[in-house]
């Protein structure tokens, strides 16, 4: 039996991180401007740290666009793995080639590409979806901002947001 509405519940969780670093900050502040010596010292380090959970927890809510979508996402020791009601299957995040956000698809989807395999097409709303952000942002030189603009843009194509080497041609300078 539960004393919270299943929606009030999820907003809640979806909003977990933000709400864990408000209250981190509040009791760092209480102990850093109310007390004196190693408690106050630690109420500093409990703001930075707040700081901190905040900045990541702001990251991982633009990234959550809601579930419901079609299938399951599961991320396993870097294998992702998707399972949906029309096509399915899984890639090694050592052996990712290529990110792309396909605007194009509805639902969005995100494409990743491995060499020997077919492209993996997910929903952005598939169910646990959420679980790609700390796989994507392990990814080598991803930029996290940039893939998060991206996915709250109204593209019309297909955007590459991480590549592991470039497979385009190298520009040519007339000088």
């Amino acid at each position: 039996m539960s004393f919270i509405r299943p929606e009030a519940r999820a907003a809640l969780w979806r909003w977990r991180e933000l709400l864990l670093a408000g209250s981190t900050g509040l009791l760092g502040l209480t102990w850093a401007l109310g007390s004196y010596g190693v408690l106050a010292l630690t109420g500093w380090a409990l703001i930075v740290i707040a700081v901190i959970i905040a900045v990541i927890g702001a990251q991982r809510l633009r990234f959550r666009l809601g579930a419901g979508g079609p299938g399951v996402v599961q991320v396993d020791e870097g294998q992702v793995a998707y399972f949906g009601p029309l096509t399915g299957g899984g890639i090694a995040l050592s052996e990712l080639e290529r990110l792309t956000l396909d605007h194009t698809a509805k639902p969005a989807h995100w494409l990743l590409e491995q060499p020997g395999h077919g492209t993996l097409a997910i929903p952005v709303n598939a169910t646990n979806s959420d679980a790609l952000f700390d796989a994507f942002a392990s990814l080598p030189g991803l930029r996290v901002e940039r893939m998060l603009a991206e996915l709250h843009g109204k593209g019309t194509h297909q955007v590459v947001i991480w590549e592991r080497a470039s497979t385009r041609p190298a520009q040519h300078r007339l000088h």
